[in-house]
């Protein structure tokens, strides 16, 4: 681990002199590119200066206890080595952590999309549950929350609703909520008191930028038609929404939300490359070993993730095994234990994969 930490280290040396050299200063371009760069070892760097340190201090205490005859000492240097011995192994345990490959898409912000699966109206009605839930953690860490294009169904649920959500490593941690979320209780329609099952699937994708995904003009077939829905001025009476059809793929994205014809047909752009980034995404993964494929937060959305169980309060997600009885303040928007575990399963997944033995 020493030499690949070496290695490193000299990369973030080499960085912080060019940084320092006045002709890297004049362009702006290349000095935030290696500035980048450099921020991101600036913590494994840290690490690997604590990880040395902790080492010659162990080897210390370890060479004491082969040395030193008095028994009060001797318990002394036994203790200190047992200390340092378990700090080492943590050390140990973050810097292969931050070995493991990020993923350069973590940093982007996220577009959700919501649908409501079986289970009709009450599915619709989880779905806009889901909704509330991650626009209410999106405000526990300050992201902000564009709506981008939503269907409703006469109940007043969600039949689909997709929104952005921008803020630091927003799909970072969202990118596995991916998947059909279940929910069993008594609908508000259940005369009878009998608890339902019913679902909404929800795929989370990383906003796309225009160097990621190359869109031809002429592969887009573009129509407009007449909004639906209740209110609004313009519903029914102007041709303000938007269809898009990808044509190479199939891929269709609608927005009427707007009363701009040109808003709706942003909107519809950009959760487009979303989609087209994804599926590129999804073709490059089918390409890797069978092991990185099986690493929590693959993509497969036809999977069922997760269960929000009301009669007992209950919240597991079925891929970790993790429950809590406190489904309340999960709807609220209190996922970050959860996020938490997901990521630290993620992780020990990723470093099964990198087969890495520490030093």
């Amino acid at each position: 681990m020493l030499d690949k930490l070496s290695i490193y280290e000299k990369r973030f040396q080499e960085l912080n002199e060019r940084l320092a050299d006045p002709q890297t200063v004049q362009n702006t371009a290349n000095f935030q590119k290696l500035a980048k760069e450099a921020g991101d070892l600036r913590e494994l760097v840290e690490l690997a200066a604590r990880y040395r340190k902790m080492l010659g201090q162990l080897d210390e205490a370890r060479q004491m206890l082969g040395e030193e005859q008095d028994a009060e000492m001797l318990e002394l240097a036994r203790g200190e080595a047992e200390s340092l011995g378990a700090e080492v192994e943590r050390l140990e345990r973050e810097i292969r952590v931050q070995l493991v490959p990020k993923d350069p898409t973590d940093s982007r912000n996220a577009i959700i999309e919501i649908r409501a699966g079986t289970g009709g109206d009450e599915a619709g009605h989880f779905a806009a549950d889901l909704y509330r839930m991650y626009t209410r953690l999106a405000e526990r860490h300050n992201w902000k929350i564009e709506p981008l294009s939503s269907s409703t169904n006469p109940a007043g649920g969600f039949k689909e609703v997709i929104f952005l959500i921008s803020g630091k490593d927003s799909f970072g941690k969202l990118k596995f909520e991916s998947g059909v979320h279940r929910v069993q209780r008594v609908p508000k329609t259940e005369a009878n008191g009998r608890i339902h099952t019913s679902a909404a699937s929800v795929a989370v994708l990383p906003e796309a930028e225009d160097v990621d995904v190359q869109i031809d003009p002429e592969d887009l077939q573009i129509d407009v038609y007449r909004s639906g829905g209740p209110g609004g001025q313009s519903v029914n009476t102007t041709d303000s929404a938007v269809r898009i059809t990808h044509l190479p793929t199939g891929i269709v994205v609608s927005c009427q939300d707007e009363k701009s014809q040109l808003k709706n047909k942003n909107k519809a752009l950009k959760v487009l490359r979303a989609r087209l980034l994804d599926r590129y995404q999804s073709e490059q993964d089918k390409k890797i070993s069978e092991a990185r494929r099986q690493q929590i937060g693959s993509g497969d959305r036809s999977a069922k993730i997760r269960t929000y169980n009301f009669p007992q309060g209950r919240f597991t997600d079925h891929r970790i095994g993790l429950t809590l009885y406190r489904l309340e303040e999960v709807l609220d928007g209190d996922l970050e234990e959860v996020v938490q575990q997901l990521t630290l399963a993620a992780q020990e997944n990723a470093l099964a994969v990198v087969g890495e033995e520490p030093a």
